[in-house]
């Protein structure tokens, strides 16, 4: 299958186009417009992959959509592209509009006119608000998003239902909870507590630090995007979820545990505006009709996160300076290797 990966330069996205390209035979085009969080290291040593396309741009730009879906001859779309961090979504909220709705209506346009077979929108439990202190997030919850980010993804899905509904378009959804794994941009909650405890720095931690979330590792979600893409119900959302529920505060301690740093580097600040209290997502409807499960208990895969942020200081040193940057134009500049691709 020929498969356009939007956003594949960033964390989920490099995550899911390394699982294409390790466990199937597909061909993987990565559009990514490489905004602060995509970092095409995280892809390095594929470039000469056969199977294997990037393309620099714009989920937004219509006519360059256009052009790789009728050059690769793309049969599925998998949209992971969009501002994602909802601190800066409170900074600039029109940006997020701007990538997050408008360029997935773009996308959306030229697959439908494209007729691709299949298309999935990678979304997220922050869609449906915040829950009180039990229950859990179903795909029929109501949507009461209350960042300008989850605010962005939920209006994304509407559009998506809405192209499913009115033009046809084989649209699916996945809501997932907190992601966490290798190539993480450090400044979400896991690699930011490891690279700020290595580096002896204070670990900040908003509020009171009992904001609840559920956590699961990257790879999990990978294998359940793609038992959705080629299993799932067209016009259906799935929900994606650990069962794995944690306080912030606890996740910051295991690490401290684990890094064998000490707790009074714990620092609380001052919390964001709307942040929401408590995330919990009943996974039951992917687990019945596609039989998946996650794979990884937290205790495995947190500790296998560490390791790699531990192993690979140079990636995420590289990532603060700036300097990932640079193998783009190395890579894909003008005078790079790729450049004429």
């Amino acid at each position: 299958m020929n498969i356009l990966v939007t956003g594949g330069a960033g964390f989920i996205g490099a995550n899911h186009v390394r699982w294409l390209l390790g466990r199937t035979e597909d061909r993987v085009i990565n559009l990514d417009l490489l905004t602060y969080a995509g970092n095409l290291e995280n892809l390095a040593g594929f470039e000469d992959n056969p199977r294997y396309r990037f393309v620099h741009g714009d989920i937004g730009d219509a006519a360059l959509v256009a052009r790789v879906l009728a050059e690769e001859r793309i049969e599925a779309v998998i949209n992971f592209a969009a501002e994602s961090h909802v601190d800066r979504s409170l900074d600039a909220p029109r940006l997020f509009i701007e990538t997050n709705v408008l360029g997935t209506q773009t996308l959306l346009a030229a697959a439908s006119a494209a007729r691709v077979a299949r298309f999935l929108q990678v979304s997220t439990d922050e869609v449906y608000g915040s829950l009180g202190a039990t229950g859990t997030f179903a795909e029929e919850s109501p949507l009461a998003p209350n960042s300008p980010y989850a605010a962005s993804k939920a209006a994304a899905d509407l559009v998506c239902r809405a192209y499913g509904h009115t033009f046809g378009l084989p649209v699916l959804i996945t809501r997932c909870s907190n992601n966490y794994g290798p190539f993480q941009f450090p400044e979400k909650l896991i690699p930011l507590m490891i690279a700020n405890a290595l580096e002896g720095k204070p670990l900040p931690v908003y509020g009171d630090g009992l904001h609840v979330r559920d956590w699961l590792f990257v790879e999990d979600h990978c294998t359940a995007i793609d038992a959705v893409l080629r299993r799932g119900r067209p016009g259906q959302t799935y929900n994606i979820g650990g069962g794995n529920e944690w306080p912030n505060i606890e996740i910051v301690r295991l690490l401290l545990r684990l890094l064998d740093r000490p707790e009074s580097l714990i620092t609380f600040v001052p919390d964001r505006p709307g942040h929401d209290r408590r995330y919990a997502i009943d996974a039951a409807k992917i687990r019945r009709e596609l039989g998946w499960a996650p794979a990884h208990d937290f205790a495995q895969g947190v500790s296998a996160t560490v390791d790699w942020y531990r192993d690979n200081r140079s990636w995420w040193e590289r990532i603060r300076s700036g300097a990932y940057r640079a193998y783009y134009e190395r890579m894909y500049g003008a005078g790079g290797r790729y450049g004429g691709r």
